[in-house]
C-alpha cells in the first residue's frame, strides 16, 4: 500500500517527468554531437579523395596511362585505409586493391558507399568504404575510395554513450524519485495524521516545523496560524455560551418567577403594572445582550465594511459626550470635552458611535461622584487619536488585554449591570475600521485610546494643514 502510495505520488511523477526531460536533452546533445562529428568527417575524408583523384588524373594527362598504372599499384601495395582501381572501358581491372567493379558502383556516377571484405588475419572483415568515381580521357574508370572506419568508430561511441546515458539517467532518476518522494510523503502523512486528530477533537495539535524554510514548512506556518486563530475562536465560543447562559439565566429566570408570581395572585392593577415593568426590564437586558452580540459578530465578519465613509470623528465624539451629560452630572461626576476640528475618519456611522457610547457609559459607571471624565480627539499628519480617560479604579495590566473578551467581567465590576460586552464591541469595531486600541493607566483610572488612519480628503482641510504646519 506504501509503495502504491509511493509510486502515485505528485512528487514521484514530477521527478520521472524531468528524467523524461533530461533525458530527452541528452539524447539532443548526443544526436547534435554525432551528426556534427560524422558531418565533419565525411566532409574531411571527401575532400581528401577528391585531392587524391586530381592527383591521380594529373599523372594521367601528363604522363600516360603507364605511369599511372604505376603509382596505383605503388599506392595499393602500401596497407591501410585507401583503396584503389582503375579499369579498361570494359570495367576491366588494370590496377588497384579491389579485384573487381565493385557492383554498388555499378550506374553511379560521382560518389558511393561501398561494403569491402578485406583478409586480416586469416579472418574476412568487412569495412565500410566511401569512395569517388572518375571517368579518365579514352574511357578509363578510376575508382579512389577511403575506408570510414572513424566514422563507425564515433556512431559506436556515441550509441554506447546514449546507452549509458539513458541507463544513467532512468536509475538516478527513479532513485532520486523515490527519495523525494518518500520524504515528501512522510510529510504530507504527517499533515494528514494531524489533520486527522484535529478532526477528532485535539485542536491543541499542530503541524511539524523543520525549520529548513521550504514550501511544506511555509504552509505549515500558515496552517499552524490559521489553527491558533479557530482554538481562539472555539475557545471564545465556548467562553460565550458558557457566560451567556451565565448572564441570561439570572433575567430568564426572574422573568419566568416574576410572571409566575404574577399569575397566582389575584389580580391587581398596582402590583401587576410593576410585575409588567419589571419583566420588560429583564427582557430589554436580554435583548441589549443579544444586539450587543450581534453587533459585534458583524463588526468581525466586516459586514458593514463597504459603507464606510468620510465622517468627523470630532463631531461623533461631541454627540456621544454630550448625550451622556446629564447622567454623568447627576451622578456628581464632570464630563470634560477636549475635541480638534478635521478629524475626518473613514468609519461606519452606527458602529463607531455605538462603541464610542460604549466607552464613555463604562466610563460612567465605573467613575466614582466627584471624579472626572475626559473625551479628547487629536489630529496628527497620518492619524486621528480618540481618548476616553477616567478617575475611576482602572483595569489591572493584567487584566487589560482580557476585558476585550466577550462575557469577560472583572470582580470590581459584577455589581454593575451589563454582560462584559462592551468593549468587545469596541474591539471588534477597531478592527473593522484598521485602528489600534490601548487601554493604559490614567493615574488614577482608566485610559482607552483609538487611533485611527486619517481619511484621505482631510489632508485638503484647513486645520489638516495648521496642523501639519505647525
Amino acid at each position: 500500500m506504501r509503495r502504491a502510495n509511493l509510486i502515485k505520488s505528485s512528487a514521484f511523477r514530477l521527478t520521472l517527468l524531468y528524467m523524461i526531460l533530461f533525458g530527452t536533452s541528452v539524447l539532443g546533445l548526443l544526436a547534435f554531437i554525432y551528426l556534427s562529428t560524422i558531418a565533419v568527417i565525411d566532409r574531411q575524408t571527401e575532400d581528401t579523395i577528391d585531392a587524391e583523384v586530381r592527383g591521380l588524373a594529373e599523372q594521367y594527362r601528363e604522363q600516360g596511362l603507364a605511369r599511372l598504372i604505376e603509382v596505383i599499384r605503388l599506392r595499393s601495395s602500401i596497407e591501410g585505409q585507401d583503396y584503389y582501381l582503375l579499369t579498361d572501358p570494359n570495367l576491366r581491372p588494370l590496377a588497384g586493391n579491389l579485384s573487381a567493379w565493385p557492383k554498388e558502383a555499378e550506374g553511379a556516377k560521382d560518389w558511393v558507399d561501398l561494403t569491402v571484405t578485406r583478409n586480416s588475419k586469416g579472418q574476412e572483415v568487412s569495412h565500410d568504404v566511401r569512395a569517388q568515381l572518375f571517368t579518365l580521357s579514352g574511357g578509363y574508370r578510376l575508382l579512389v575510395g577511403r575506408d570510414t572506419h572513424e566514422r563507425t568508430n564515433i556512431r559506436s561511441i556515441v550509441v554506447k554513450a546514449l546507452g549509458w546515458s539513458v541507463a544513467a539517467a532512468v536509475g538516478l532518476g527513479l532513485v532520486g524519485g523515490i527519495v523525494i518522494s518518500r520524504r515528501m510523503l512522510r510529510r504530507v502523512e504527517h499533515v494528514a495524521r494531524t489533520s486527522q486528530g484535529i478532526m477528532a477533537g485535539d485542536l491543541s495539535r499542530r503541524m511539524a516545523v523543520t525549520g529548513s524554510g521550504d514550501e511544506f514548512d511555509r504552509l505549515a506556518t500558515s496552517l499552524n496560524a490559521m489553527l491558533d486563530q479557530i482554538e481562539r475562536l472555539m475557545t471564545g465560543m465556548r467562553l460565550a455560551t458558557d457566560s451567556l447562559a451565565h448572564d441570561l439565566r439570572s433575567p430568564l429566570t426572574r422573568l419566568r418567577g416574576r410572571i409566575e408570581l404574577a399569575l397566582r395572585q389575584p389580580p391587581q392593577a398596582a402590583r401587576d403594572r410593576e410585575a409588567l415593568a419589571d419583566v420588560l426590564r429583564q427582557a430589554e437586558l436580554a435583548l441589549s445582550t443579544f444586539d450587543s452580540l450581534l453587533k459585534i459578530a458583524m463588526a468581525e465578519a466586516g459586514v458593514g465594511a463597504a459603507d464606510l465613509r468620510v465622517i468627523d470623528l470630532a463631531a461623533v465624539a461631541r454627540d456621544a459626550a454630550e448625550l451622556y451629560e446629564p447622567v454623568a452630572e447627576e451622578a456628581g461626576i464632570r464630563l470634560r470635552i477636549e475635541t480638534q476640528g478635521g478629524a475626518m475618519v473613514r468609519a461606519q456611522p452606527e458602529l463607531l458611535a455605538q462603541s464610542i457610547t460604549n466607552l464613555i457609559d463604562n466610563a460612567v459607571k465605573n467613575t466614582p461622584s466627584g471624579g472626572e471624565i475626559t473625551v479628547a480627539v487629536g489630529l496628527s499628519r497620518s492619524s486621528v487619536t480618540l481618548r476616553i480617560g477616567d478617575t475611576g479604579p482602572g483595569i489591572p495590566a493584567v487584566d487589560r488585554q482580557r476585558v476585550l473578551d466577550r462575557f469577560v467581567r472583572l470582580e470590581e465590576s459584577r455589581s454593575t449591570p451589563g454582560a462584559g460586552l462592551g468593549l468587545s464591541l469596541v474591539a471588534a469595531v477597531a478592527k473593522m475600521h484598521g485602528a489600534q486600541l490601548h487601554l493604559g493607566d490614567a493615574g488614577p483610572g482608566l485610559v482607552i485610546t483609538l487611533i485611527f488612519p486619517i481619511a484621505a480628503s482631510a489632508h485638503d482641510s484647513a486645520e489638516w494643514r495648521a496642523v501639519t504646519e505647525a
